[in-house]
């Protein structure tokens, strides 16, 4: 049973490269793992919730995170709501510049 189970593993570890290497040979896109994002914010916003339709608008989903619940995140970021983390980098504070973000979405994609 172990052997049928590794003759299985790797038929479908040589099927993944090979569709991954026609992908590039043919210039389609790979699929891709969603964008990891953080939207920093706090209660009463207004920049934050027109943050917030921005990414959703470029098929972003934030995960929101109200930083007068954390002191740490509080002391950090107190000033500068909101602030995008996407892929683990912050990338705005503040207002969202729609180019900048359209022109990261198109490198990653």
């Amino acid at each position: 049973m172990r052997q049928s189970a590794d003759v299985t593993s790797a038929t479908t570890n040589k099927n993944d490269s090979m569709f991954r290497l026609w992908q590039w040979l043919t210039g389609r896109p790979q699929e891709s793992v969603p964008m990891s994002c953080i939207l920093y914010t706090r209660q009463g916003c207004c920049l934050c919730n027109e943050a917030e339709t921005i990414l959703r608008a470029h098929g972003l989903v934030p995960e929101k995170v109200d930083i007068d619940q954390d002191e740490a995140l509080l002391s950090r970021y107190n000033e500068c709501v909101p602030v995008v983390v996407i892929d683990g980098r912050e990338r705005f504070r503040g207002r969202i510049d729609p180019r900048l973000l359209r022109r990261l979405l198109k490198r990653r994609g």
